[in-house]
């Protein structure tokens, strides 16, 4: 029996115990302490108490004149009583009582009221304490090492236990409804959902459980959450573990860690194993620099054989999620082990739409929201980045004491998920201006240009590393991009670069990521998509390209250097030709490039409407 957070019930209750024994421990070694050093602690006390101590001549001298009434004679300490309501301390000789000592000094001893305080006992106490309570202690402090000792060869012992957390039947309450955007994985996993509810409807025909289920897609399209979402539609123990979890620094722990695994969710069968980042040990073997006997390796090895090896593992769905498939070892991926693999893109915009309903739960909104306008806004958003956009939207709004989410807040919201936060970074006048200019260029050479997609924003507010941006979205999902649209998206990116040249006659180190980019798409439709005069001749490195996309290890391009120097003209000709269309719009639309400055300097943002109502003159 297990809880909600998938602990066993006899490793909490041993737990606890431990935690127990623990604090008494801790009692007890507090009180030894106390008896221990209470006896010093009193003699402190009492040596403040004895700061007014007086000459044992002085008080003998006090006592013939009279100006003490009684003395309390402890051992060798006198406490010494005076008339006038004060107390004085002073020290006798051990080896002399009180009496012989005021017969020896001529007093007589009847005439003087003292009293005797018998302490034998009490020093009797202490004197054993102080003998028998050091040898306790040294003996609690060596019993208190034996175990810990103890526990930590057990610990030892524990490395090969499986650290998977459990998440027990029907305690996983995220399903199918609570993901949207990667509609064709959730019909294929449905499928798996179903063979776990109902094995034996498949088992009459003839099919057999799909051993395991790989999903793959870049980082926060919802690989975890649709394996969550799995566990808790099938309604069966999830066992979830990342792959770096398997691996300590004892060598064969992870392969022990993959067999513990395995027969707790055999045990639980039907059950679902979900290994997370699975590239961590499922990587291609042979292709490190440790050899055959790497712990990652054994790990992966121990995988191979549970998934598919020699004994059957029947109703026991293994879920991995890995955005580095091309990495993966093939022996991993073939059939019988992981029968299935699930590819997760980026949402579409019914996707990001569907995605922004179901995160704007429990969100409160002062406006109507037209979430398909704000779905066209975020073409190129993950369903974590449109997550994260709505809280950062109702910190901005909580941030303001206003009673809900306006659009404003969704826009910069929107804005700084994909730029970063904004930065009152001080500028000067010449620095505004050339930000500025630098923008304009950017949005009115991309107005101008057929292909382009429409402006959305504009501004000279700093933000992450640039002192400003132009958001030019896509206006719609494409698959396929023509070489009239990347020679458009080049030019565009040149313009900032064409209005610097134009309006100051000068070059600025602002347009070094624009050129940067430019250059890289130049050089992709040369080398790998055969854009240029070169003709359809992938020119470019050679990859080992697998069903996931390119590996990374690839040989260099095996062209002669007289290839290479036409490969290097064609780029050159092709940023040349973008640059020189750039310059040219920018000199016939002088005009319109300035009012846009003007109002730019005067607002620092300006939104697609004031930008489209400038140039038309508006």
């Amino acid at each position: 029996m297990k809880n909600e957070k998938g602990m066993k019930i006899p490793e909490m209750r041993k737990k606890l115990e431990f935690r127990i024994k623990i604090n008494i421990w801790r009692i007890l070694l507090f009180f030894v302490f106390l008896i221990l050093f209470l006896p010093f602690v009193l003699s402190l006390i009492e040596l403040g108490k004895t700061s007014t101590n007086v000459d044992i001549s002085q008080a003998l001298n006090d006592i013939k004149e009279g100006k003490i009434t009684e003395v309390l004679v402890q051992d060798e300490k006198l406490v010494l009583n005076y008339a006038d309501g004060s107390t004085k301390f002073s020290v006798k000789e051990p080896s002399e009582s009180f009496s012989e000592l005021l017969s020896r000094e001529g007093i007589e001893p009847s005439k003087v009221k003292y009293k005797v305080v018998d302490q034998s006992l009490s020093k009797t106490v202490v004197d054993i304490l102080a003998t028998i309570l050091p040898v306790i202690l040294f003996a609690v402090i060596f019993l208190f090492i034996i175990k810990a000792q103890n526990r930590a060869a057990g610990d030892i012992f524990s490395f090969g236990k499986s650290r998977a957390r459990l998440f027990a039947k029907g305690k996983q309450n995220v399903t199918f409804a609570d993901v949207a955007g990667v509609d064709d994985a959730k019909k294929e996993l449905e499928e798996v959902v179903d063979f776990l509810k109902s094995p034996e409807k498949y088992r009459k025909i003839g099919a057999r459980t799909p051993k395991g289920v790989l999903l793959f897609g870049p980082s926060g399209v919802g690989k975890t959450l649709l394996a969550r979402a799995v566990a808790g539609e099938a309604g069966v123990p999830f066992f979830s573990m990342a792959g770096s979890e398997f691996m300590e620094m004892l060598v064969g722990v992870g392969a022990s860690r993959v067999r513990d695994l395995f027969a707790q969710a055999k045990a639980a069968a039907p059950s679902i194993i979900f290994i997370d980042e699975i590239d961590a040990i499922g990587r291609q073997r042979g292709r490190g620099f440790i050899g055959g006997h790497d712990e990652r390796e054994q790990t992966l090895n121990q995988i191979l054989v549970e998934m598919d090896g020699f004994t059957p593992n029947d109703n026991v769905v293994v879920i991995a999620a890995t955005n580095r498939g091309d990495l993966l070892d093939p022996a991993l991926l073939r059939p019988g082990r992981f029968d299935r693999r699930v590819v997760l893109d980026m949402p579409d915009k019914e996707g990001r739409e569907a995605i922004l309903k179901i995160h704007a739960r429990g969100k409160k909104f002062s406006v109507r929201v037209d979430w398909g306008k704000i779905a066209d806004r975020t073409v190129g958003f993950s369903g974590a980045d449109l997550e994260n956009m709505l809280n950062e939207a109702a910190i901005l709004a909580a941030r303001a004491n206003r009673k809900g989410i306006e659009l404003e807040d969704l826009e910069e919201a929107a804005t700084k998920v994909k730029l970063g936060p904004a930065k009152k970074k001080l500028q000067s006048e010449e620095d505004k201006k050339i930000t500025a200019y630098h923008e304009a260029g950017h949005a009115v050479v991309s107005y101008f240009l057929p292909k382009m997609d429409p402006v959305e924003r504009i501004s000279i507010v700093a933000r992450g590393m640039s002192l400003g941006h132009t958001l030019i979205p896509p206006a719609a999902d494409r698959t396929h991009e023509t070489r009239s649209r990347l020679l458009s998206q080049i030019t565009a990116m040149l313009g900032g670069r064409a209005a610097e040249k134009i309006v100051f006659n000068e070059m600025t180190s602002g347009a070094a990521n624009d050129i940067d980019k430019a250059t890289s798409i130049a050089r992709a439709m040369v080398v790998e998509f055969g854009m240029s005069d070169l003709g359809p001749l992938n020119l470019g490195p050679q990859y080992d390209v697998s069903e996931f996309g390119k590996m990374e290890w690839y040989e260099p391009a095996n062209i002669s250097p007289s290839m290479q120097e036409k490969v290097d003209l064609e780029i050159k000709k092709i940023v040349d030709s973008c640059y020189q269309e750039a310059l040219k719009i920018v000199r016939t639309k002088r005009k319109k490039l300035d009012a846009v400055v003007e109002e730019l300097l005067r607002k620092e943002t300006l939104t697609r409407d004031e930008f489209e109502k400038i140039l038309k003159g508006e």
